[in-house]
């Protein structure tokens, strides 16, 4: 079994060296192990963590483990508060479990709704937890 934990601001560097793994893999996966491709590098994530722009998640087993780890922005709409899924890797969002502790944290914030870019085989997978393809994004490089 997983459970899932919101890192208090104050233990983010104490728990970085192990989640920082977790982010890297979200963000090469994400996006591309090309650096022109890629939007911030995991010292930028912990510059966002740190100044309490966004939030870390992670996944801890059992065992005591962490198994994974997310970082969360938040962004304000005159409708909804939408959680950012800002990168995502290993196992927080598992199964219907670990997905339901992880909404029950992000309401208890005031999210509304969950957003998050997604690769075809993520796409995939969480049409598992209810996510929908809402718009393609479409990028090119200057």
């Amino acid at each position: 079994m997983i459970t899932v934990h919101a890192v208090p601001i104050e233990y983010v560097v104490a728990t970085w060296y192990i989640a920082e793994p977790f982010i890297v893999s979200g963000l090469r996966e994400g996006g591309s192990e090309d650096p022109v491709n890629m939007t911030y590098t995991s010292d930028n994530v912990l510059e966002y963590l740190l100044s309490g722009d966004w939030e870390l998640f992670i996944a801890v087993g059992e065992d005591g483990a962490m198994k994974g780890a997310a970082t969360v922005s938040y962004i304000t709409y005159p409708l909804h508060c939408i959680a950012f899924i800002t990168s995502v890797g290993g196992r927080l969002v598992a199964n219907q479990d670990s997905f339901a502790q992880i909404k029950q944290l992000l309401k208890q914030r005031g999210a509304t709704i969950i957003q998050c870019y997604g690769r075809p085989g993520i796409i995939r997978l969480w049409k598992r937890f209810n996510f929908q393809p809402r718009s393609t994004l479409l990028e090119a490089i200057l």
